[in-house]
């Protein structure tokens, strides 16, 4: 006689449950590499803009849920800083287009290294096993989050980060 172990597959409910506690750690480990001088909000223009260089403030303000008076404030505060530049469309001089600048890219490529360096101190504590697993399991989630994200952009006909 065969005895075979059995592994109940987890519950979304219960994955989700322990995502989210994850998800908290991640923004305290996160939190020790500080995002100053930009704000919350300023970083969340700082990574739209690198995954969409040249959007208009309207589109922008689009991605944030925001007014264009209060988003037009959050560029001129990172302009200010030297992360965002702005340019005349040449298509119509009335719109004005949004990059990174190269103190932004600079700016998002050091926090990024920051952050990973934090991620990386808690991944050298687990075992390899796990680390595979997570892996596994983190690569699975982004397609699909991506997947729907995109699906979502596709049907709303707006685009996000």
């Amino acid at each position: 006689m065969t005895v075979t172990s059995f592994h109940p597959r987890p519950e979304p409910a219960e994955v989700a449950r322990v995502t989210s506690t994850a998800a908290e750690l991640l923004e305290v480990l996160w939190g020790r590499a500080s995002t100053a001088p930009a704000s919350a909000s300023q970083l969340r223009v700082l990574f739209i803009l690198e995954h969409h260089e040249g959007i208009n403030l309207r589109t922008l303000a689009d991605h944030l849920a925001s007014t264009p008076p209060s988003t037009s404030r959050l560029c001129d505060r990172l302009q200010a800083a030297g992360f965002v530049d702005r340019e005349v469309s040449p298509t119509d001089r009335r719109e004005v287009r949004l990059y990174l600048s190269s103190l932004g890219r600079f700016f998002l490529s050091d926090l990024r290294a920051r952050r990973e360096e934090a991620l990386r101190a808690v991944l050298e504590q687990m075992p390899a096993a796990g680390r595979s697993a997570l892996l596994t399991g983190l690569e699975a989630f982004c397609a699909v989050a991506a997947a729907q994200i995109h699906d979502h952009d596709d049907s709303s006909g707006s685009r996000t980060a």
